[in-house]
């Protein structure tokens, strides 16, 4: 069979493939600064990326033949993807808790927000941020807080051991430190 005669999926599971779904009866935790970017990359798709493809997409269509225009088959796809990452911004966006982790600003109890040191039994230390699921970022040391790690880690202390329990058995850990960023000032 052709290529022209198969259907592309519209299906809104890709959207889910993007980011982990939320638990059942959880809440969309995010930081300010999480939602901001969000909300700043929705908007830069809406203003100003989706209006070019359109222009692009218009324009190779007034060209004729659409069977093998790739700007037209090209834009049209992007446009498809465009739109797939806008309703699932705004699903997220709208269903988002924003959560300020500068109001536990020295406390030594693990909340969301939190940036902490822990060691394992080997002594060695790692420190990880606890973010929201949409804005956590592995490679800067972030995790999502329903990580197994944030949830072992959520409240526990300073000077606490926590077990978490992973493949390889259960590993102690131990808190060594916990930050928060400072409250903006007024």
């Amino acid at each position: 069979m052709s290529k022209a005669f198969t259907k592309e999926s519209d299906s809104d599971d890709e959207d889910e493939l993007a980011l982990p779904a939320l638990p059942a009866g959880g809440k969309n935790y995010i930081t300010p600064q999480g939602y901001a970017r969000l909300r700043n990359e929705l908007l830069d798709l809406i203003d100003n990326e989706r209006p070019k493809v359109v222009e692009v997409v218009h324009w190779a269509a007034s060209n004729g033949d659409r069977s093998e225009n790739g700007d037209y088959l090209y834009g049209k796809k992007r446009l498809r993807e465009i739109d797939r990452r806008i309703r699932f911004l705004t699903r997220r966006l709208e269903i988002a808790e924003v959560t300020d982790p500068s109001v536990h600003h020295g406390s030594d109890q693990v909340f969301f927000g939190a940036t902490v040191t822990y060691a394992d039994a080997q002594g060695e230390e790692q420190t990880i941020t606890i973010r929201g699921i949409d804005e956590a970022n592995s490679a800067a040391g972030e995790v999502s807080w329903i990580a197994p790690i944030a949830r072992a880690l959520l409240r526990a202390r300073v000077g606490d051991e926590v077990r978490l329990p992973t493949p390889a058995g259960v590993r102690d850990l131990e808190v060594l430190e916990v930050r928060y960023p400072a409250p903006a000032a007024a």
